[in-house]
């Protein structure tokens, strides 16, 4: 570890010269430069830190743990459990900070600490001009035959074939005239990797794939004798049938997965592979893991990633999705022009299919250079200017343009006709439903109807005359709330201000629209609030009252699950009536500049109680209400010996939010009367409170003597505030933590997939969505027989499924003050999902089934998230994610998490199932394209 440098500059200072060494970094960055990575944690800490003196007034009314000099640099919560190698799933301004090598160094001279995560810049881009961090350089296995070993390295992409080839002699303490070495993707032999001046990249070597160790002769540089279908060095393949029989190799080495500090590569020595077999051919390996034969890997194409352009994740997901779909896929890389629709007023004249073909057609090119989509990118804002810029949008709603934008450009039907849709008037549902979905097909006929359209039942029944009204209507996609209760669940603690009681939080159940008034009314019944008594809501922060909820018709939903309330038990009183505010402080030290520095800060939860301003009030009344609201917590022991002389407080003008200027209240304006009731060594028969008042004026008042007179309160301000600073005498003689840890609202556990023991399932979730209820106020019904509107209950049932089914899980919520975001794990099927009973239409006797191919994800929070796909290649059988221009393979397992955003599903092919957007029936075969 690097020598702490002992000479400490001040905050600014640090700032000024990190910011120096930046700018003249950042003007001379060029390829093969290192950065670093820095946990994004330690990075805001020293960024608050360095910044303290540019926000004014903060120590008095915010916690200085941020605004404490940061300890050593700790990058450990990136390293992944081995303790060798960055976790996988890190992403930039969330988990990490990437430095340039001079900010580093300089930070690691001040503060020391690691480990070190040295990165290097590349080239990027088809022109190999852009320059990007290599946060995550390929992951190669090699395996070495005839001798069976195995070692897991990393290695830039930008590496030649020479270097790899030179780092598997080291590794393998092979001679260079013996080895040569193959692209071994997906375990076939594809590619013998002759021209050691091609960088990986070029030779389309991917993150996490095989590469075969071939070791020759030590005579003449070829096969060991009995090896008859060999590939000679310079490329050449001759097939021949011919196994090898030679004798087993003595030892193996086994994957150790990761990085070591010597070679790079990490080696461990055990027979793992030889106790079942070893190894000791390309013929064998090829038998045991694959198909023999050179194939030209990439051919099929699909593993080609997105640039992002600038906060373009939202996009590039979206589009991975839709083009690996497979009847998209199939459709866009035949002749699809002819179904081009130049002349749809509603469409984009086809454009936007010509632009999402040209795409397409890339991204399932040979190769693996990630594809810029600006020309795509470029017709999007054309068409939908609320997508144009670099802003981050949602994925969904990206998505929902695109499919209709394509339907439009693609429609089959030339010119509408224009049909009025009949009610049902008690005919069958069957009939019913197939008018009215030939009649969408007769305006709408696409390939993107019929891949992803199906069909709902939608039934309103008026809550007056009972008139029943029953259409069909088509949907692209199903959107599934994530909370399936109409209703939430409140923690709040409420205090007495008459000393009755200690302080208890009460967890009660609201509805989950409702108001303050519908908490007020519950906690109220939870707390047995007196006739006499009435309930002050208010919201705490930073020890502090935010503000006061006293509106009953502020929304609950307003209220946030981590944010901390408290209610007050008052007397109901005339209007002319202010507030107490008891706020807590505590003494904090510190170090700045290498001195040792205090100051009180705010601390607990505030106390409060209403002062009736009809009445004249005087110094001695206010040192009773102060006692009384601290007096349930006095400790047993301190009754004969009350000696709280040491409270100071402060009582100053103050609006709710409890802004204010303290410096006038100073050590050395109480310093006699604290010091005379400190020292003195009788007990103190009354609790006396020393007390000081800042007037309007900021002038500082002495209220410790003189208990009889009276005191002006403030005109301006609703709020009387009164500082309590708590002296360790003091907090031993209560018991103070009823004051601390306020719970939150809701406490959320862990946002893991393993968080909750019963998850919300993927089918609770659609039942939801299916379940009858009312409509909004705002949406209300025309009752054609009332002829008025009602507020008609609805309810929607699946009719008819399309091929490929779309769900948007409805993480994100929006109201005009707020945006939220539901981490609600939902534990989806990614096999074997089956509608079958959800299907409303029961003449239809075939299973509905449905596998997972495809999904996007949302990570962190809103407007500053990042979206990724995992996408299964169905030729291989294997997931992966992309995440922009990044690709790379992941187990089944952890497709699942609670940022599951889109899910793309296929239907299963069986014998009795029924695809269901045929026109006749709800059983039929979808029309593609190449069925017309």
């Amino acid at each position: 570890m690097a020598e702490v440098s002992m000479c400490r500059r001040s905050p600014d200072e640090e700032r000024i010269l990190i910011k120096d060494i930046a700018l003249a970094a950042e003007a001379k960055s060029k390829e093969g430069d290192t950065f670093f990575l820095i946990t994004q944690r330690w990075w805001q800490h020293w960024i608050d830190y360095v910044n303290q003196e540019q926000q004014p007034d903060v120590s008095e009314h915010c916690d200085s743990s941020s605004f404490k000099r940061p300890a050593g640099i700790d990058n450990s919560d990136l390293i992944s459990d081995d303790a060798i190698e960055i976790q996988d799933t890190l992403l930039e301004g969330r988990d990490y900070v990437l430095l340039p090598q001079q900010v580093w160094n300089q930070l690691h001279t001040w503060y020391g600490g690691g480990p070190t995560l040295p990165r290097r810049v590349i080239s990027s881009g088809p022109s190999h001009t852009e320059m990007a961090v290599e946060v995550y350089p390929l992951r190669l296995q090699l395996l070495v035959v005839p001798k069976g070993g195995l070692s897991t390295i990393r290695i830039s992409k930008k590496e030649t074939i020479g270097e790899l080839h030179r780092r598997a002699c080291e590794i393998f303490d092979l001679s260079p005239e013996q080895v040569c070495i193959w692209d071994f993707y997906g375990r076939k032999q594809h590619a013998l990797m002759t021209d050691i001046d091609k960088t990986l990249d070029d030779a389309n070597i991917q993150m996490d794939q095989d590469i075969l160790v071939e070791v020759l002769s030590p005579d003449n540089g070829t096969r060991p004798s009995g090896y008859t279908s060999s590939v000679r060095y310079d490329g050449s393949l001759e097939k021949e049938a011919a196994s090898v029989l030679v004798e087993p190799s003595k030892s193996s080495l086994s994957i150790a997965g990761g990085l070591s500090a010597s070679k790079g590569a990490s080696r461990s020595y055990n027979t793992e592979l030889a106790q079942s077999q070893s190894l000791t051919s390309v013929r064998e390996l090829d038998t045991t893991y694959g198909t023999i034969g050179v194939s030209t890997r990439g051919s099929s194409g699909g593993l080609t990633g997105l640039q992002n352009l600038g906060n373009t994740c939202f996009m590039n997901s979206a589009i991975q999705c839709l083009v690996h779909t497979p009847e998209f896929a199939r459709y866009f890389r035949e002749d699809y022009h002819q179904e081009i629709n130049w002349e749809n007023t509603l469409g984009m004249r086809g454009e936007l299919a010509l632009a999402f073909g040209e795409l397409l057609r890339k991204l399932w090119a040979p190769g693996r250079t990630p594809v810029a989509p600006r020309p795509f990118k470029t017709k999007l804002a054309r068409f939908a200017p609320q997508f144009s810029g670099y802003n981050q949008h949602d994925s969904q709603e990206l998505l929902a343009f695109l499919l209709d934008g394509l339907h439009e450009d693609l429609n089959r039907v030339k010119q509408k006709p224009y049909i009025k849709s009949k009610d049902a008037d008690g005919r069958p549902d069957e009939e019913v439903a197939d008018e009215y979905w030939a009649n969408h097909i007769a305006r709408n006929d696409s390939i993107i109807v019929d891949v992803c359209q199906g069909q709902y039942k939608s039934t309103l029944v008026c809550p007056i005359c009972n008139k029943v009204s029953v259409t069909f209507d088509p949907f692209m996609y199903l959107s599934l709330p994530l909370q399936p209760t109409t209703t939430r669940t409140m923690t709040v603690t409420v205090f007495s201000c008459n000393g009755s009681a200690l302080p208890s939080a009460y967890t009660v159940t609201v509805p989950k629209q409702g108001r303050c008034r519908d908490l007020i009314q519950a906690l109220s019944n939870a707390s047995s609030v007196k006739h006499s008594e009435r309930l002050l809501l208010v919201e705490i922060q930073n020890h502090m009252i935010q503000r006061f909820l006293e509106d009953p018709l502020i929304l609950l939903s307003t209220i946030k699950d981590d944010d901390h309330l408290a209610a007050y038990k008052v007397q109901k009183s005339a209007k002319n009536t202010k507030y107490l505010q008891l706020i807590h402080r505590r003494k904090d030290q510190g170090t700045s500049d290498g001195h040792i520095t205090s100051g009180w800060l705010p601390y607990g939860t505030p106390l409060l109680s209403a002062i009736s301003c009809d009445d004249e009030i005087t110094r001695g009344n206010i040192q009773n209400m102060v006692h009384t609201m601290l007096s349930p917590m006095l400790r047993t022991e301190s009754l004969d010996h009350t000696d709280i002389s040491g409270a100071r407080s402060a009582i100053a003008a103050s609006n709710p939010s409890g802004n204010l200027r303290g410096e006038a209240c100073t050590d050395s304006a109480i310093s006699n009367s604290m010091n005379n009731d400190i020292t003195s060594s009788k007990p103190v028969k009354s609790l006396k409170l020393s007390l000081q008042l800042v007037d309007e004026s900021n002038a500082c008042i002495d209220l410790s003597v003189g208990e009889e007179k009276a005191i002006t309160l403030p005109s301006a301000s609703t709020s009387i505030l009164v500082y309590a600073d708590w002296s360790q005498k003091l907090l031993d003689k209560y018991h103070t933590h009823y004051l601390e840890n306020l719970p939150e609202v809701f406490k959320y556990g862990p946002v893991t997939k393993k968080a909750r023991t019963e998850p919300l399932s993927l089918y609770t979730c659609l039942e939801a969505f299916l379940r009858e209820e009312p409509l909004v106020p705002e949406d209300m019904w025309y009752c054609p027989q009332c002829k008025e509107r009602r507020q008609a209950s609805k309810k929607l049932d699946l009719w008819r499924l399309p091929e490929v089914l779309v769900i948007h899980l409805k993480r994100f919520s929006y109201s005009r003050s707020m945006k939220h975001k539901l981490e609600t794990f939902v534990n989806f099927p990614i096999h074997d999902f089956d509608l079958t009973n959800y299907i409303a239409h029961k003449s239809n006797s075939g299973h509905q089934l449905y596998e997972l191919y495809a999904l996007t994800n949302h990570y962190g929070s809103m407007g500053s998230g990042h979206y990724t796909a995992h996408i299964k290649l169905l030729d291989e059988n294997r997931w992966y994610s992309f995440d922009d221009s990044h690709i790379s393979p992941i187990n089944e397992e952890d497709v699942k998490s609670a940022a599951a955003y889109v899910l793309f599903y296929r239907r299963v092919k069986s014998e009795d199932s029924f695809v269901s957007n045929g026109v006749l029936s709800c059983g039929g075969d979808n029309k593609v394209a190449s069925d017309k």
